[in-house]
């Protein structure tokens, strides 16, 4: 009688050891955060903890960026405006740019490195060119941020490096990155750039892994610090399909792109082939303190420019209500829809000296109304390059693919190599009996090379075996799939 009191007590013991090791690790970890939307027309096609006031870290500079572009617009600067760099821009942390206090840039290389790089220095020396300080121009971005309906945003930093009430929400910065895609399409494309010149240097994406591995994927901006964790707002588009996922508090860039991955796939599975795009309202930017007053623009230094009354936007007829529910497959071959009239779209301006890719901006999208596309198609092939480019650093596991039976099962997957028979053959029933629902009909196979022991299951289809490896990645557990030799 006494001996399973004896094992309970050293199970409780063991369990009560195992929580505290790990609450540190839970104490430093972000809170997470994610919102996805259909671009086209606004609709919410999922949401956790979106409206949780968090830290943004980088994902500031698309405000900034939307400000800087609006003062462009106005003519308060230009592209080739020099602009001086003070001490505190040059001794902001990295990520940097390396500029040089008393150095003059211009504001179009200042522009490409917070866009591509994610510069901090870049993103001050932008803020006090358009508003003398970073205090000032930080307070013009909270007003901007409120006239966009941005209503739990508060901005205290052009680069947004960890301060004291400097945060907003996933709900927040997906209506951002929707703004700037609509607002200023002829500078959205910076964002899609992997790398571009930014005068003093050639400068990467921080974004470029998801830009790479995820079909569709140009934008917008990444963000990491240590009390914000990985944040990413991501924009895809296929076909006349575009979503905009946003995730805070990743745990790293690896599992925030897997993450964001998932979250555009389900984006892409809930959107409605057919819909009407409904460009977000232009806000309207006021002085401090001002009260809003029709058909007039207030800059940030209180001079008042008279501007024309706006044209009335065309009332456009709500969509169809319609039921929208999760597939059992992912839509990924879409269809193209007919172009609109593209002479009305503005001619770009020159931001880059070099060749610049076309904006993303599509004559589909610039329509009121989108043309009847060809029936959707509801088998979804994932691009195995997602896979192989994320780190195994997932936790939770979120497929919304489903597996196909079709075609000849001579693709195989590895999932380690090992120095003994013993541990391979080990490995392969682990993650037997961790993946049965994709594994269950596979052979385990060791192939001995010079290198040691490859654990393989064999037997399996191509979506299968990217759809295992999908899984084991979410466990982290290593996963790479082959094809047939």
């Amino acid at each position: 009688m006494a001996y399973p009191l004896i094992v309970g007590a050293v199970f409780r013991t063991f369990l009560c050891a195992c929580l505290l090791a790990a609450m540190p690790i839970f104490a430093n970890a972000a809170p997470y955060a994610a919102m996805v939307i259909d671009a086209r027309s606004g609709q919410v096609l999922h949401s956790r903890n979106a409206d949780t006031r968090l830290h943004p870290a980088s994902l500031t500079k698309m405000m900034t960026l939307y400000v800087v572009f609006d003062a462009i617009e106005k003519g308060e600067i230009s592209l080739d405006t020099q602009v001086l760099i003070s001490r505190k821009a040059a001794a902001e942390q990295p990520s940097k740019l390396g500029l040089k206090a008393g150095s003059r840039i211009q504001l179009r290389f200042l522009i490409r490195a917070a866009a591509v790089k994610s510069a901090n220095d870049a993103a001050t020396a932008l803020g006090e060119a358009i508003s003398g300080s970073e205090a000032a121009f930080a307070r013009r971005m909270t007003r901007m941020a409120k006239a966009m309906g941005m209503s739990n945003t508060t901005f205290k930093n052009a680069h947004g490096l960890t301060e004291s009430g400097h945060l907003s929400t996933a709900r927040d910065m997906t209506t951002l990155g929707r703004h700037l895609f609509y607002d200023f399409p002829d500078y959205y494309n910076l964002f899609s750039r992997s790398s571009t010149s930014a005068g003093i240097k050639t400068v990467n994406n921080t974004n470029r892994r998801l830009l790479a591995a995820y079909r569709g994927a140009d934008g917008i901006k990444t963000g990491y610090t240590r009390a914000a964790g990985y944040n990413l707002v991501a924009s895809a588009e296929r076909g006349s399909e575009r979503i905009i996922a946003t995730v805070f508090g990743g745990r790293s860039t690896a599992w925030r792109n897997a993450r964001v991955a998932e979250l555009l796939d389900m984006g892409f599975e809930r959107a409605p082939s057919r819909v009407s795009v409904r460009k977000p309202a232009r806000p309207v930017l006021l002085a401090e303190g001002a009260s809003e007053t029709p058909g007039r623009v207030v800059s940030a230094s209180g001079l008042v420019a008279t501007t024309p009354r706006p044209r009335l936007r065309p009332v456009e007829a709500p969509p169809e209500e319609m039921l929208i529910a999760l597939q059992d497959g992912i839509a990924d071959a879409l269809a193209d829809v007919v172009a609109a009239d593209a002479s009305t779209a503005r001619p770009a301006p020159e931001i880059i000296p070099e060749a610049a890719p076309a904006p993303v901006m599509t004559a589909s999208l610039a329509s009121p109304l989108v043309a009847v596309p060809r029936p959707r198609v509801r088998t979804l092939v994932k691009s195995a390059s997602i896979a192989s480019t994320m780190a195994s650093d997932v936790d939770d596991q979120v497929v919304v693919t489903r597996m196909s039976t079709s075609g000849g099962r001579q693709w195989a997957i590895n999932v380690g190599r090992f120095a003994t028979r013993h541990e391979a053959e080990k490995m392969l029933l682990q993650t037997a009996l961790v993946e049965l629902g994709t594994l269950d009909e596979a052979l385990r196979k060791v192939v001995r090379s010079q290198q040691g022991f490859e654990a393989n299951f064999v037997g399996l289809t191509a979506q299968t075996a990217e759809l295992a490896c999908r899984r084991l990645l979410a466990q982290n557990v290593s996963c790479q799939p082959m094809g047939p030799s």
